[in-house]
Formats: structure tokens, C-alpha cells, sequence
């Protein structure tokens, strides 16, 4: 049977059970960026990605299961949205647990899991020659400032001083 992580269509319970282990690691080592560099309570860290990694196991299963052609980030922003609107029974519990992760500790951690995947195909890389590590750079430089560009007008536009 094909594994749930390896992008196959079908469910199985050894991939379901590869995708929960990812997770629950890739959970644990954010949570102890979250402390140390947040100082966020470890439980209530704990259960916030919790809360995350449960969302996104639904959003991959249900990517697979239903017959549309639709990514699972788009069924887990949807889930994450129906169980974070205001109104719903779910809704101060989630945004409690999950405010007390913050988004800079779940990006190093994914950042550096990105970065062993990627040192793992090093050999492929390399005989990509060194136009694609030009291009690697100037997409990741160009990503930089875009992004500081944009910070640095919604800053200004909200009445921010300029430092």
C-alpha cells in the first residue's frame, strides 16, 4: 500500500501513521523553539500545535479522499478559518492555544527540516549547475525585499515612523 506522505492518492494506515509521527516531531522541536525564544508555556504551546497538526492531518486526508483537484492548503486554511470565526463554539479555545505558538518558531523549524531534504538531494542540485544557484539566490533576495518593501509601506500607510 502507498504512504499518505509520499503524495499517493490513496489513504493508507502506515501513511496516516508516517504523516501523525511527522507532525508529532516536527510539534515537539517547535514547541521548544516556542519556549526558548518566545518564553510561551510549554503546555499551552503544546496544545496549540496540537490544535495545528490535528487541522492539517484532516487537510491532507481530505485532499486525498475527495475527488476534487484542490490542494490541502487550501482545506486547511478553510478548516482553520470555520474553527477560528467568531461565533463558532470552537473559536476562543482555538485562538487561545494556537496565539501561543509563534509563526517565526514553526517557519525555523520547517525552514531547517526544508534544508536537510534539500541536503539530502544535494547531488541533483549540483548538477542543476550554477545558473540555478544564481537564480536560487536572486529568487530568495528578491523574496527579501519584496517583502520588506511591502512591511515597509503598510508600516508608513498605518502611521508608523520610518526607523
Amino acid at each position: 500500500m502507498p504512504d499518505l506522505i509520499d503524495g499517493s492518492e490513496n489513504v493508507s494506515v502506515h501513511g496516516i501513521f508516517n504523516w501523525i509521527l511527522l507532525l508529532a516531531i516536527f510539534s515537539v522541536i517547535t514547541v521548544i523553539a516556542n519556549y526558548l525564544g518566545y518564553k510561551h508555556p510549554i503546555a499551552d504551546s503544546l496544545v496549540g500545535m496540537g490544535i495545528l497538526s490535528f487541522i492539517t492531518l484532516i487537510g491532507v486526508w481530505l485532499e486525498r479522499e475527495l475527488p476534487f483537484n484542490i490542494s490541502s492548503i487550501l482545506y486547511i486554511s478553510v478548516i482553520g478559518i470555520l474553527i477560528a470565526f467568531p461565533g463558532m463554539p470552537t473559536s476562543e479555545v482555538v485562538l487561545y492555544y494556537v496565539s501561543k505558538v509563534e509563526l517565526l518558531a514553526i517557519v525555523t523549524v520547517f525552514l531547517a527540516y526544508v534544508g536537510i531534504g534539500m541536503g539530502k538531494s544535494w547531488d541533483e542540485f549540483k548538477a542543476l549547475g550554477w545558473r540555478a544557484v544564481v537564480i536560487t539566490v536572486l529568487v530568495i533576495a528578491a523574496t527579501y525585499y519584496g517583502a520588506a518593501i511591502v512591511a515597509h509601506i503598510v508600516l508608513v500607510l498605518t502611521g508608523v515612523p520610518a526607523a
